[in-house]
């Protein structure tokens, strides 16, 4: 099959209703480009336990965006292996892997998918700053009362999402990014208090930020019904991951040409969309 006719099959992303997936396929198909979406309801559909369902999505593929799947499955590492490894038997010349800065088993995810030999980028993200727009902290933004184990010294670089996907959409479509590694933050560095703080600005509404000890938000999350997994995998992101990488790159940049979106200016898009104002689903 000759270049251009690759050109014409579709990208394959994973996750693409949820918060980078659906943004790289909204940037992928303005641009006319063929997109599958990959989900459990997706067509045809994708479950990382049911690896009769993996062939199936890869089928006429050119290029696929995988976000590593942390919580989805039990032994993530060797699933993404595998179904990489599936991916290059099935043609795919092009994989782009969504994995996070500090955490120990996604980066072993990522040499086992180098390991492969694919055309491969890794985009190794910080906190991604929707968690406060999109995810478990938007109920509690919402009521004005955010509880969480992380106090001032704990600093992140905050990531966009839509920088996270128009760097995976470029290492998607255009040619010198295979191999690369890209860390991606912000411009600067902020603790959840202060990020707190800026949305109160940005909304015009008071918001009470309450530190709290690891377990004892733990032990909040299970009362509450939180699945035992989960609670373990947000008690590792505080106690281990948040903080521990507290520098930012330019990697946004020198990719795009463009500086990263700084986290005011996201709490001023956001605040104007209404969404901080809306009553609290308890």
């Amino acid at each position: 099959m000759n270049e251009k006719s690759r050109s014409e099959l579709p990208t394959w992303v994973l996750g693409g209703t949820g918060k980078t997936g659906r943004r790289v396929v909204d940037r992928l198909a303005a641009r006319g480009l063929p997109v599958r979406v990959g989900s459990r309801s997706g067509q045809p559909r994708f479950d990382w336990e049911d690896q009769s369902t993996w062939a199936p999505v890869l089928q006429g593929v050119r290029a696929a965006y995988i976000p590593f799947p942390d919580l989805v499955i039990s032994g993530a590492t060797e699933a993404t292996r595998a179904f990489a490894d599936l991916a290059i038997e099935q043609g795919v010349t092009r994989l782009v892997l969504l994995t996070g800065r500090g955490e120990d088993e996604a980066q072993r995810g990522e040499r086992e998918v180098q390991a492969t030999g694919a055309d491969v980028t890794i985009l190794r993200c910080a906190w991604f700053m929707q968690i406060f727009s999109e995810d478990f902290l938007l109920d509690s933004i919402r009521a004005g009362e955010v509880v969480l184990p992380a106090d001032d010294g704990q600093l992140d670089p905050f990531v966009d999402t839509d920088d996270i996907a128009d760097v995976a959409v470029a290492a998607l479509t255009e040619p010198g990014h295979v191999g690369q590694v890209y860390e991606l933050t912000s411009p600067r560095l902020l603790s959840v208090p202060e990020a707190v703080a800026e949305i109160a600005k940005a909304s015009g509404r008071d918001i009470t930020y309450v530190p709290v000890s690891v377990e004892d938000y733990a032990a909040s999350a299970a009362e509450h019904g939180a699945p035992a997994e989960l609670v373990g995998f947000l008690t590792y992101l505080f106690s281990d991951v948040l903080g521990k990488l507290a520098y930012v790159t330019n990697t946004v940049e020198r990719v795009l040409g463009r500086p990263p979106r700084d986290f005011a200016d996201f709490a001023a898009r956001t605040a104007a969309t209404g969404i901080w104002t809306q009553a609290a689903d308890r």
